[in-house]
C-alpha cells in the first residue's frame, strides 16, 4: 500500500480501487461524523450549560475551536503528503479520536460529579446550577478538545482525498460523483449526531453522550481497517519532500504578476506557484464560511429560546442541524442523477457546470439564508416583547422552533453547492502529489471564516457595550440583536458574491481538459 520512495499509484490491473474501495471511505465518513459532530455540534450548549459560560464567550470559544478544526487539516495534509501517506494519516486520526473522546468522556464524568450531588442522578436536567470548574479541569478539558481538533486535522483532508484517489484521473465524472455521494453519506452522520446524540446528551447525560461518540469512533476505525485490502493509495514523496512541498507553495516568477488578470491566468511552471493562483478564490470565500459558522453557535442559541415541545418531548436546539442533513440527502441524489445529466447535455461539461459556477451559486444562497435568519429573529423579538418576556430569558418565547427550519434548509442548499464545489475545486487544482493539501486548503476557508466570525462577534460585543448599551449578543437574547448581525452577514455576503464572480470568470483551470473544453 504505502512505503517510502517516489510517488506512485497502484494500477487498475491490481484489482484495487474504484467504487468498492471508495465505498469503505464513504461509510467511514458516516461514522466519523456521528462521533465528531455528536460533540462538536452541541458544544455551545455544553459550554453555556454545565460550564456556565456567557453566550458571547461561548460563541467566541466555539468559533476559535471550529476555526482550529478547519485549519489543522493543513498540518495533517502536509504530514500525509510528505511523510505518512494518506492511509497512515487516517489510521492515526482514528487513534487520536479514541484518545481525545475518551479524555472528554472522563472530563464530563468528573464535572458531573462536581456539579450534581447524588440526588441529581447525573442527568442533564436534574440540576440547573453548574459549579465553577477548576483550572486543572479546564486545562484537561481544553487539551482533550484540541486533541480532537488535531484528529480531525488528519482525518478530514486525507480520508476524502484517499476516496477520490480510488478513481483514475480520466474518470472525472465518477470522481465528481464520488464527492457528491461522500457528502450524502456524512449528511446521514450529521443527522444522527444532531438528533439521537444531542438528545442523549441533554436528556440522559453528557457523559453518556460523549461515551457514545467514543464508541462510534471504534466502529469508524474497524470499518477503515476492514477495507485495507481494497485501497490503492498515493505514496508519500521521497526524502526531500518537505523542501519540494515548500517550493511548490512559493511564487514562481512566471506566476507573480502586477495585475489581477495576469495573476489569475498565468500558468504555473512545473506545479510551482499554484497557491498564488488559488488565493483570490480562497479569500473571496471567507464571508460564506463566516455565515456557515453560525450553525453551531448563534442558530443553536436562537433555537434554545423558542417553544421546543413536541407532545411530552423537548427537542434539543442542536437537533435542527438535522435539516441540513435532510437537505443534503434529498438534494445530492437529485443533483447527481437528474440535474447533472441535464446540465451535461446543455454544456458538455462532465459535471454539468464548472466547480466555480457551483460555488458561486451556493454563496448566493447563503446570503438568502442570512436574510431569512434575520427576518425570523426579528419576529422572535417581537413575539418576546408581545408576551412580556423581554426580561424573562428563562421562559420559552411563544413561537415554535420550526420557524428556524427555513434558514437551516437554505444553509444546507448553500453547502450542497459551495462546500462540495470548493472541495472538488481545490482537490483538482493542485499538483497530484498534494491532493490532501488541496482539500485542506478548502477546509481552511471554513476555519479562517470561523475565526473571522469570532473576531466579528467580539468586536461588535465590545462596540455595543462600551457606552453602557445592550450587546447584540446579550446573554438575555430577548434584549439582544442577532437580527442585526445576520443582516450584516447578508450584506457582506452579497458583496462577496460580486467579488467572487469577478475572480471566477477570469480563472484559468490548471486541468487542461477542464480549461480547454469547459472553462468558465
Amino acid at each position: 500500500m504505502e512505503s517510502g520512495g517516489t510517488l506512485t499509484r497502484s494500477g487498475p490491473t491490481d484489482g484495487r480501487g474504484g467504487w468498492p474501495a471508495a465505498l469503505f471511505i464513504i461509510v467511514v465518513g458516516f461514522f466519523e461524523r456521528i462521533g465528531f459532530m455528536g460533540l462538536g455540534g452541541n458544544l455551545i450548549t455544553y459550554l453555556t450549560g454545565p460550564l456556565g459560560m456567557s453566550t458571547a464567550a461561548a460563541a467566541a470559544s466555539v468559533n476559535a475551536w471550529s476555526g482550529t478544526v478547519q485549519v489543522l487539516p493543513l498540518v495533517g495534509a502536509l504530514a500525509a503528503d510528505s511523510r505518512l501517506g494518506r492511509y497512515r494519516a487516517v489510521l492515526l486520526a482514528g487513534v487520536l479520536y479514541l484518545l481525545s473522546l475518551g479524555m472528554l468522556t472522563v472530563s464530563s464524568m468528573l464535572q458531573t460529579s462536581r456539579s450534581h450531588p447524588s440526588s441529581c442522578h447525573g442527568t442533564a436536567t436534574a440540576c440547573s446550577l453548574p459549579s465553577t470548574p477548576s483550572s486543572a479541569w479546564l486545562a484537561f478539558f481544553y487539551a482533550a478538545l484540541y486533541l480532537l481538533a488535531l484528529a480531525q486535522g488528519f482525518h478530514k483532508p486525507c480520508s476524502e482525498a484517499m476516496g477520490a484517489d480510488q478513481f483514475d484521473p480520466t474518470a472525472r465524472a465518477s470522481r465528481s460523483s464520488y464527492f457528491n455521494w461522500f457528502h450524502f453519506s456524512i449528511s446521514w452522520g450529521y443527522a444522527v449526531a444532531a438528533t439521537a446524540v444531542t438528545y442523549v446528551e441533554e436528556n440522559v447525560g453528557w457523559t453518556v453522550g460523549f461515551a457514545a461518540c467514543w464508541a462510534t469512533m471504534v466502529v469508524y476505525l474497524a470499518v477503515f481497517l476492514l477495507g485495507t485490502g481494497t485501497y490503492r493509495a498515493e505514496q508519500p514523496v521521497d526524502g526531500s519532500s518537505l523542501a519540494r512541498l515548500t517550493e511548490k507553495f512559493t511564487f514562481s516568477r512566471k506566476v507573480v504578476a502586477t495585475d489581477t488578470e495576469r495573476l489569475l491566468t498565468a500558468e504555473p511552471e512545473e506545479g510551482k506557484g499554484f497557491l498564488v493562483k488559488l488565493l483570490p478564490i480562497w479569500l473571496s470565500s471567507l464571508v460564506f464560511a463566516a455565515a456557515v459558522a453560525q450553525i453551531t453557535t448563534l442558530f443553536t442559541k436562537q433555537g434554545s429560546t423558542l417553544d421546543r415541545r413536541i407532545g411530552s418531548l423537548v427537542v434539543p436546539p442542536a437537533a435542527l442541524m438535522c435539516f441540513i442533513s435532510v437537505t443534503f440527502v434529498t438534494l445530492v441524489p437529485i443533483y447527481d442523477r437528474a440535474l447533472v445529466p441535464l446540465a451535461r447535455r446543455l454544456t458538455g461539461h462532465p459535471a454539468g457546470i464548472t466547480t466555480l459556477q457551483r460555488v458561486g451559486a451556493g454563496m448566493a444562497m447563503s446570503c438568502v439564508a442570512m436574510a431569512v435568519a434575520a427576518l425570523v429573529e426579528a419576529k422572535r423579538l417581537r413575539a418576546a416583547e408581545a408576551a412580556g418576556l423581554l426580561d424573562r430569558p428563562d421562559v420559552a418565547v411563544p413561537m415554535s422552533l420550526w420557524w428556524l427550519v427555513p434558514q437551516y434548509v437554505l444553509i444546507g442548499l448553500a453547502q450542497v453547492f459551495s462546500y462540495i464545489g470548493l472541495e472538488e475545486f481545490f482537490y483538482d487544482q493542485v499538483p497530484d502529489a498534494l491532493r490532501s493539501v488541496g482539500l485542506a486548503l478548502s477546509l481552511s476557508i471554513l476555519g479562517v471564516g470561523s475565526y473571522a466570525s469570532g473576531v466579528l462577534v467580539a468586536a461588535i460585543d465590545w462596540a455595543t457595550t462600551r457606552g453602557g448599551g445592550e450587546s447584540w449578543f446579550s446573554d438575555n437574547l430577548n434584549r439582544a440583536h442577532l437580527d442585526y448581525f445576520y443582516w450584516l452577514l447578508a450584506g457582506l455576503g452579497a458583496l462577496e458574491v460580486v467579488v467572487f464572480l469577478y475572480f471566477a470568470k477570469r480563472y484559468v483551470y490548471m486541468n487542461k481538459t477542464e480549461q480547454q473544453n469547459y472553462g468558465d
